[in-house]
C-alpha cells in the first residue's frame, strides 16, 4: 500500500475518495506468475487487472504464427478496462512477462461501478486513448525504425515498469516482442553492452545507462511517454 492506503497502482491513486470507495470492496490481491496467460483473443475475461509492478504484455499472432508485442501494461495501466466497458471479448492476448503483485476486480463488478461512477468512465476512456497509442505507436517504430532503436525503445518501457535495474529476458523473448529475428538481438545487444548501456548475460539484462539507452531509442519512447503523462493526470 501507498501512503494514501491505495494499491500502488497509477489509475487507482487517480480516483477521488467516492470513487475508490465504490472499488475498495471488490478489489482482492493476486500475484502475477511469469507466463501466466490473463487473457486470449476472442474469450471473455473474467477480471480487470490493475498491476502494482510487474508488466503484462498485450500481444497479437500474424498468419503467419507469429506472434508480437503491441502493448506493455504495468502498474500506470489497468488491463482488460476497455473490455469490461465494451462487449467484454478480448481482441488480443495478455501474458504476464515480469511478474509482480495486482489489484483485481471481477469484469461485471468493474462494469457496474463504472456504469455509477463518471469520473472513472472519463479515467478508462483516457486510459484507452493512451493504450491506442502505445499500440499506434508500436507499430510504426516496429515497421519503420532499425532494430536498435526499436530494442532501446523496448527496454526504456520495460525499465519504466521494472521494480529493478535487471530484467529477466532471453534473446528469444526479446526477438519475438519487436518482431525480428533471434541473431539480430544478439548483434544488437552486443553492440549495446560494448558500449557500456546494458549488461546481457545468462537470459538477465542489466540495464547500466538508461540515458544512453534513450539517446539510442527513436522519438517513439519519448513521444508515447508523454501522451501517456498528458492524458492521465488529474481528471476533473
Amino acid at each position: 500500500m501507498t501512503v494514501s492506503g491505495r494499491p500502488p497502482n497509477q489509475l487507482l491513486q487517480l480516483l477521488d475518495a467516492a470513487d475508490f470507495d465504490l472499488l475498495r470492496p471488490h478489489l482482492a490481491p493476486v500475484e502475477m506468475v511469469s507466463k501466466s496467460v490473463v487473457g486470449e483473443i476472442g474469450t471473455a475475461p473474467r477480471h480487470v487487472y490493475l498491476p502494482h509492478g510487474g508488466c503484462v504484455s498485450i500481444r497479437v499472432s500474424l498468419s503467419e504464427g507469429q506472434t508480437i508485442e503491441i502493448a506493455m501494461l504495468g502498474r500506470d495501466s489497468v488491463v482488460w478496462a476497455g473490455a469490461a466497458l465494451a462487449d467484454g471479448i478480448s481482441p488480443m492476448d495478455a501474458v504476464v512477462l515480469f511478474p509482480g503483485a495486482a489489484s483485481v476486480i471481477e469484469i461485471g463488478v468493474f462494469r457496474a461501478v463504472a456504469t455509477a461512477s463518471a469520473r472513472l468512465r472519463k479515467l478508462m476512456v483516457r486510459h484507452e486513448q493512451v493504450m491506442l497509442a502505445h499500440v499506434q505507436q508500436s507499430l510504426l517504430c516496429n515497421t519503420l525504425h532499425p532494430v536498435e532503436a526499436r530494442l532501446a525503445r523496448w527496454l526504456l518501457r520495460a525499465h519504466d515498469l521494472s521494480d529493478g535495474q535487471i530484467l529477466p529476458l532471453t534473446q528469444e523473448a526479446l526477438a519475438q516482442m519487436i518482431g525480428v529475428r533471434r541473431n539480430a538481438i544478439s548483434l544488437v545487444a552486443h553492440a549495446l553492452q560494448r558500449a557500456g548501456i546494458i549488461h546481457y548475460s545468462r537470459g538477465q539484462i542489466e540495464i547500466i545507462d538508461p540515458k544512453a539507452l534513450l539517446a539510442t531509442s527513436c522519438g517513439c519512447y519519448s513521444a508515447v511517454k508523454a501522451h501517456h503523462l498528458r492524458l492521465m493526470g488529474v481528471v476533473a
